[in-house]
């Protein structure tokens, strides 16, 4: 439920949490005094500081774009799938060989295929009419299918009712959707300091109605469904794994979440631009994703089309501590021994701290803080987790 209302000179912001760090609470008043802003902003219960706009957080805008409350990773988002499998049929040797398998054919990190994948896997549109992205096809190419880092993981999960096995990506769209962004904040910027437009610190914003406005949607959404792209990937060759692992295993249909776009929408009577950063669509009844931190539990959720929230949920747990702040406060023995007493396996090491537990919100208590937004339909425990 909402827990605060803060003002803006423009309109409220609706929050749906009640503390956050200050610097956030900063951005949602600057947000809120946007004078292109749409009725109120809304502040998922994962909200934490990003650049800009806060991630967890639903601005919808009149006649602009602005790239950066999309933000950096175009598309980024989540996907899941049931199996058939139950826990019985995969025993901690044979979940470690499906690890290591994923490991062998999934470049991670900052890694990209040494061999191009072929063109078929990309979304179905040209790219010649897409000004920054027609001269990146090489690039898609070797980046399609790879995990990447920071929080992006991959998971194998129990459903904490039926045994039942799921798999669960995040990603997004990779140092191509990072070109993009830049290119068009950059445009923004210049647009805005050519016509003297009044814009707040890493809110440059794009009219609409301008050339530039309009090619930034349809890269970013080549992004989104590249992003999407890539999560399939990725779980086709898991999908492989388990094949060889347990022959006569089935998959459900995947699951598929974004939750960095904009997108046209129509809410309280007017189509506007809806910016979901770090946020996750909750129309009613449509099935989304809300994972957990590292280690911790994730869930399968029904969106319950809540006007108030731009009908959109949060993305995840959101972070406690900021990257620089997890390095220095927490312990890696300490957030290992976490780990081994929940029995998952993992590869958590001294340069992935910022992503240990420790660093998250208590996944329950955010789910909790949204009971108007969404149902819980599935709570998924981890049983391994690759990380980049």
């Amino acid at each position: 439920m909402i827990e605060k209302v803060v003002m803006g000179t423009k309109v409220p912001a609706k929050m749906w949490l009640s503390e956050v760090e200050d610097s956030c609470l900063e951005q949602i008043i600057t947000l809120a005094s946007l004078p292109y802003a749409y009725k109120h902003i809304a502040v998922m219960p994962d909200a934490h500081t990003g650049k800009g706009m806060p991630i967890g957080g639903v601005l919808a805008t009149r006649g602009v774009v602005i790239p950066n409350a999309v933000g950096v990773d175009i598309g980024c988002g989540m996907c899941a799938l049931r199996t058939s499998l139950t826990t019985e049929d995969l025993p901690r040797e044979r979940l470690s060989a499906l690890v290591t398998y994923a490991r062998e054919r999934i470049p991670l990190g900052f890694d990209s295929r040494e061999v191009p994948l072929d063109e078929s896997l990309l979304p179905d549109r040209e790219l010649d009419d897409l000004p920054c992205l027609r001269s990146k096809k090489q690039a898609l190419l070797r980046q399609i299918g790879t995990l990447g880092g920071g929080n992006h993981f991959i998971e194998i999960q129990r459903d904490t009712a039926t045994d039942e096995i799921w798999v669960m990506i995040h990603s997004g769209s990779r140092n191509v959707g990072l070109k993009v962004a830049e290119h068009y904040n950059h445009l923004a910027e210049q647009w805005c300091d050519r016509w003297y437009a009044d814009r707040q610190p890493d809110l440059a914003f794009l009219p609409i109605e301008t050339r530039e406005g309009k090619d930034y949607m349809r890269e970013m959404e080549y992004c989104k469904d590249f992003a999407f792209a890539n999560r399939r990937e990725m779980m086709e060759l898991v999908k492989e794994g388990l094949r060889s692992l347990c022959p006569g295993v089935d998959f459900d249909p995947l699951i598929n979440v974004p939750h960095n776009y904009a997108a046209w929408e129509k809410h309280f009577g007017d189509y506007v631009i809806v910016h979901r950063k770090g946020a996750t669509r909750a129309y009613e009844g449509e099935v989304g994703i809300i994972p957990g931190s590292m280690g911790a539990h994730s869930y399968i959720v029904r969106g319950l089309g809540c006007p108030d929230s731009f009908m959109s949920c949060s993305h995840g747990a959101g972070r406690r501590l900021s990257r620089r702040a997890a390095f220095r406060q927490l312990s890696l023995e300490e957030q290992q021994a976490q780990m081994d007493e929940l029995g998952v396996l993992y590869d958590l090491t001294e340069k992935g701290l910022d992503e240990a537990p420790g660093a998250y919100k208590d996944i329950e208590e955010v789910i909790a803080k949204q009971q108007d937004l969404v149902q819980p339909l599935v709570r998924l425990a981890p049983l391994a987790v690759i990380k980049g």
